[in-house]
């Protein structure tokens, strides 16, 4: 019996020991705060990610990649781009296999300005990851930037294949409103497109629509302020930018177009003081040096707008109308030599505007070079006729064709009308007879400041004839290619048009109008 009852205890299984849970894995030291700096960032306490930051970096010899990654964003997000591009260098050393860290060495040359730098960093994070939306959008934004303008094409529209994303849209300019009808942005750079090619009614019709989904939104507001002001409508002009003043109290175009509109309605010192003002909120905007200097020669204040002229072309040396503006300075300052130089500047780099020519020829033709002026007349009437031929309405002003036929008088080249085609037997070279007629007498020398929506301003001579007249072009002359190119980062628009709504980057600006500066003499 007793021996029935051991076996029986001995059959009952001894309850196995219970295990302990497993010891959490000990994370290796360089990566050991990476949760708590990213907790940090991500509610943007950056002075305290900085701190836990700087203590990891000295913990792991300045081997944590997701440190210096992490710093090199905060640095970029205070205004630091030089040393978070250092930073984001660090990190594709750490990890070159790593496509974000190029992409980030990327936008970091890209926000420095060197577009074709970044384009090869873009390039070599597409071998890593071909299937990135942002990579490609980038590669479109950054040859868009270098104007070549195919390969941006290309690379958007496989951004597009990508992800159908606004961005990609805005920048491509197809399909945009259709793919998000509401989008204010995509309505607003639509209206300053159309705006541009001079389609005002479908300019006005996506700025209103832009408005009635968002009344506050302030570049709507300014684009719709410079339509009314290139029409000469500046009192309806201010009322907009006073509703934007309110939401962009230092907006440095919404200054500017302030000023020229005073400057239209002939308040000289008011647009000076507003001018001023854009000046100081944006102080390397050649468009708001342009207006300074427009301002300053209609006030006949010629050392000012020599001043302000000479700093416009060294931000945009490649506009052939700021030299002739140089020159009218030059040349009421008594400064032969160089207003010489300034306009022989402007004929050449200018392919398209009749007034840098018809200026120089008056100019040559005052200081006793008929020959040369003759050469700058026909180069004028040149630019006529190819203007004529692309737009058959085109219209002059008045006032600049009536110069144009009293220089032809005094050229002795009448018979051709330059503001029609001339017949091929109509031309004919002045005669010694005729030119004694005039001889001696100083043409008045008209020189035209006109750029889109800030026109003229003129200097006269005159001994025998009122020759002061102001002209306003009809459409704003336009860089070739290889000028554009050439020029340091040069703005899409002219002096006083709103700028193009970038993603990336904002701006607008002037308005047209006529001055003259009195008689030097």
């Amino acid at each position: 019996m007793a021996d029935e009852e051991k076996s029986a205890v001995t059959a009952i299984p001894a309850e196995p020991k219970k295990r302990r849970a497993p010891k959490a894995p000990e994370l290796p030291i360089v990566e050991r705060r990476n949760w708590l700096i990213h907790q940090h960032y991500i509610r943007k306490d950056y002075d305290t990610c900085k701190t836990i930051i700087k203590e990891q970096l000295q913990e792991t010899n300045g081997m944590c990649e997701y440190a210096i990654y992490v710093q090199a964003l905060i640095l970029r997000l205070e205004g630091k781009i030089q040393e978070s591009l250092e930073l984001f260098q660090s990190c594709a050393i750490l990890n070159p296999a790593s496509a974000d860290n190029l992409k980030q060495v990327a936008r970091s040359l890209f926000l420095l300005g060197k577009h074709k730098a970044a384009i090869e960093f873009y390039h070599e994070a597409a071998k890593l990851n071909d299937k990135d939306w942002e990579i490609c959008h980038n590669l479109g934004v950054c040859y868009f930037f270098i104007k070549d303008l195919k390969h941006a094409e290309e690379h958007l529209n496989a951004a597009l294949l990508l992800n159908k994303h606004d961005r990609s849209f805005m920048t491509l300019g197809k399909r945009a409103v259709e793919f998000s009808p509401e989008n204010t942005e995509l309505l607003t750079t639509l209206g300053l497109l159309y705006l541009q090619l001079g389609k005002y009614q479908k300019a006005f019709e996506h700025l209103g629509n832009a408005l009635t989904f968002d009344p506050s939104n302030y570049k709507a507001i300014l684009a719709a302020g410079s339509m009314m002001q290139t029409h000469g409508d500046f009192d309806v002009a201010m009322n907009k930018y006073r509703v934007a003043a309110s939401a962009v109290p230092e907006s440095p175009p919404l200054w500017n177009n302030i000023g020229m509109c005073f400057f239209g309605k002939k308040k000289y010192v008011a647009a000076i003081s507003c001018l001023k003002r854009a000046h100081y909120l944006s102080p390397f905007d050649w468009k708001v040096l342009y207006n300074l200097g427009l301002v300053h020669l209609t006030m006949q204040q010629y050392a000012s707008a020599f001043h302000f002229l000479s700093a416009a072309i060294n931000l945009h040396p490649r506009m052939g109308e700021l030299y002739m503006l140089l020159a009218v300075a030059l040349t009421n300052l008594e400064d032969q030599e160089n207003a010489t130089r300034a306009y022989e500047q402007a004929v050449t780099l200018d392919q398209s505007n009749p007034m840098v020519n018809l200026n120089f020829a008056i100019f040559l033709y005052n200081h006793g070079d008929k020959k040369g002026a003759l050469e700058q007349y026909q180069e004028m009437e040149r630019k006529v006729n190819v203007l004529r031929d692309s737009s058959g309405n085109l219209e002059f002003d008045p006032e600049l064709v009536d110069m144009a036929q009293k220089m032809g008088t005094a050229l002795q080249v009448t018979d051709t009308l330059v503001w029609t085609k001339p017949s091929k037997e109509s031309k004919s070279k002045g005669s010694s007879s005729s030119a004694s007629k005039t001889g001696g007498a100083a043409l008045g020398t008209n020189q035209a400041l006109g750029q889109a929506m800030s026109s003229a301003a003129s200097y006269n001579k005159s001994l025998h004839m009122q020759a002061g007249v102001t002209k306003r072009p009809s459409s704003p002359p336009q860089d070739t290619e290889a000028e554009i190119a050439a020029a340091p980062s040069p703005p899409s628009d002219p002096p006083g048009s709103p700028e193009p709504v970038d993603p990336d980057n904002p701006k607008p600006k002037s308005s047209r109008r006529k001055a003259k500066a009195e008689e030097a003499h």
